[in-house]
């Protein structure tokens, strides 16, 4: 069995150069997220979301990206869990995506916000039909009997066998950036790292050390 000290990769991403990247980070969001599409990765709109408590301490848990535009990047939950509430009392976030066989990952900073109840049941309609009911039935972070969440299920499916609602404590949230970081795992370890912070109407690139 190998030992984790002994684990190493050798990155070879191509070079990531201000001059060659998109001035605004969505544009260049947009071009690492349909390369890694093209990748043939597992989830690839998988991406870390990390919320904080009311005593300060930071949660994390992985999350699906459901859309982004340049108002920011959406994900759907139950409105009750852990990490809603927690929005709700500090409406900040951070998100990470990593791409191992591209050798990147992409940092998000930002104020989140819920987006309108009419997007919520928008994406809710086209879920399938069993995540729905799971929406339904799940009172998401709560301690639960795995057999009473079956009976929930079970109970809910007979009442809407075709078309169920979407819940009032299940929706969409908006993370708005203010701040972005693109990172390339580079040869000996000199990886590269761009930063891109809001400056008047556009966007300031910074290189950080790897």
């Amino acid at each position: 069995m190998s030992r984790l000290e002994d684990l190493r990769v050798d990155y070879e991403g191509p070079v990531l150069l201000e001059e060659e990247a998109a001035a605004d980070p969505f544009d260049q969001f947009d071009t690492w997220l349909h390369e890694a599409l093209g990748a043939g990765l597992v989830e690839p709109n998988a991406m870390a979301l990390a919320t904080v408590g009311a005593d300060g301490r930071p949660s994390l848990r992985m999350v699906l990206l459901k859309d982004f535009d340049r108002r920011g990047f959406t994900f759907y939950t139950n409105y009750e869990s852990q990490k809603a509430r927690e929005l709700e009392r500090t409406p900040f976030a951070a998100l990470l995506f990593y791409w191992d066989k591209l050798h990147r990952q992409v940092r998000i900073e930002g104020r989140v916000e819920k987006v309108e109840p009419a997007e919520s049941d928008a994406y809710f309609a086209k879920r399938p039909y069993g995540s729905r009911i799971g929406a339904l039935a799940s009172p998401q972070s709560r301690p639960i009997d795995r057999h009473e969440l079956a009976r929930r299920f079970e109970e809910l499916a007979r009442r809407y066998p075709e078309d169920p609602p979407r819940p009032a404590h299940w929706g969409g949230y908006r993370v708005r950036p203010d701040r972005f970081e693109f990172w390339q795992g580079r040869r000996s370890r000199l990886h590269d790292r761009l930063v891109y912070t809001p400056e008047g109407t556009g966007w300031r690139i910074t290189r950080l050390a790897p």
